[in-house]
């Protein structure tokens, strides 16, 4: 199953996200989470990640899908 929610920053995809993987258990895979992280490691997706924000710039697709 995949399911994908979208919507503002504050609306509570990330609540929903978490009880929907624990209803169905299934993983919740949140895409700011796993930036966050990499920004923090200053890993290479983290440093490509940074030199978009820093830019005002939206990370591209590619990036992450």
């Amino acid at each position: 199953m995949r399911l994908l929610i979208m919507g503002p920053q504050g609306v509570g995809k990330g609540t929903q996200a978490a009880l929907l993987a624990e209803h169905y258990g299934i993983p919740a895979i949140s895409t700011g989470d796993i930036f966050r992280y990499n920004l923090k490691n200053q890993t290479e997706l983290g440093k490509k990640v940074q030199g978009y924000l820093d830019k005002g710039e939206l990370v591209p697709d590619e990036l992450t899908n």
